[in-house]
């Protein structure tokens, strides 16, 4: 209203102008060199991924089959040509075609997929014999909240897109591919869409320390990626055996922090810890009586802060083995420290 009776001209010449400072431009340019250095170092690995996937419709005249094509991401990590992308952008595929960064086109070979943790492995060859490009794996234990963190992918079909933000939370519990709870997740405000769904999310070094998978339709600034150690172990095994076969609890479980009073209350040192959500009725944490709510703080005497930690004890173990779990457990008579011995088994895909 304040403008209203003036002229155009007036309106052009009232209108507030600000100087941007010396030091806000050194920001911003350090900030825009970050990026394109991260851009330079990780986006020649990063790859679109196109598939062929058999579909089934009811038609007039029966049921009918046909190809329905899709597209995701992915990243190449090893030199020999493997792929890390999302297991639910490559599962059923009947042709898997990889574009390279330069633009060509290369069939992709599926090795495994794992659909616990959606994550899958493809194989291509240099078109032209040459080495292929591949990114850096970093470390995801060690990132924080507030972090600067790069995505890079094909939404919408939209190669090589670059965007930016920061880890917004650490340790979410998403559901995944195949209805199954995706633990350990990191959360980002980095803008991800349809077609992003396996490229990597990078840090400020250039590594990778994500595997982007979902986000969130009716919000924005929700996106979320697989963390980089979680992909590594899965898609070593998925090279090596071609499907992933774990020795487990039969829980869904998310790490949090314990109060400070109850710590003190029942002697415990760790400020986390990991709690049951959900138990496989006749599994092996049911058939040792660990019920959901229960917090387990330590595996066979090693403390257990992360969802991660239980993944890594129990990775090697055999079917059969007896692992001891010291559990918190609220009774009517108040918080207590328990110890059960669960026989854990070992599962396949198949399984």
């Amino acid at each position: 209203m304040a403008w209203f009776g003036r002229s155009r001209e007036d309106n052009r010449t009232a209108a507030p102008t600000r100087t941007v400072t010396a030091p806000e431009t050194e920001a911003l340019d350090a900030y825009s060199r970050s990026i394109i250095s991260v851009v330079s170092k990780v986006g020649p690995a990063v790859v679109q991924i196109g598939v062929a996937k058999e579909v089934s419709a009811r038609g007039p005249f029966g049921v009918m089959s046909r190809l329905a094509e899709g597209a995701g991401s992915g990243v190449i990590f090893a030199p020999d040509g493997y792929v890390i992308t999302n297991a639910h952008v490559v599962d059923g595929a009947q042709r898997i075609t990889v574009t390279l960064a330069d633009g060509h086109d290369i069939p992709g070979t599926l090795v495994g997929v794992d659909a616990e943790t959606d994550v899958a492995v493809v194989r291509i060859s240099s078109p032209d014999g040459k080495p292929l490009p591949v990114a850096s794996l970093g470390n995801s234990d060690t990132l924080q909240v507030g972090q600067l963190v790069i995505a890079i992918g094909s939404p919408v079909g939209l190669q090589s897109t670059v965007t930016a933000g920061i880890i917004s939370a650490l340790h979410r519990t998403l559901p995944g591919f195949g209805g199954q709870l995706i633990e350990d997740i990191v959360q980002t405000d980095a803008a991800v869409n349809p077609g992003n769904s396996g490229g990597p999310l990078v840090n400020s070094r250039g590594d990778v320390i994500g595997i982007n998978v979902a986000v969130v339709q009716q919000a924005q600034g929700l996106s979320f990626a697989i963390p980089i150690n979680t992909v590594q172990w899965v898609a070593s095994r998925l090279m090596k055996d071609g499907e992933v076969r774990r020795a487990m609890m039969g829980i869904i479980a998310q790490s949090g922090t314990l109060p400070q009073s109850l710590r003190r209350q029942l002697h415990i040192e760790k400020e986390m810890a990991v709690q049951v959500i959900q138990v496989t009725p006749g599994g092996p944490a049911d058939r040792a009586g660990i019920q959901p709510g229960d917090v387990i703080f330590k595996l066979d005497d090693r403390s257990v802060v992360m969802v991660e930690d239980m993944r890594r004890h129990l990775e090697r173990m055999s079917d059969g083995t007896r692992v001891r779990a010291s559990i918190i457990r609220v009774t009517p008579s108040g918080p207590q420290v328990m110890e059960l011995t669960v026989v854990v088994q070992v599962a396949s895909r198949a399984q």
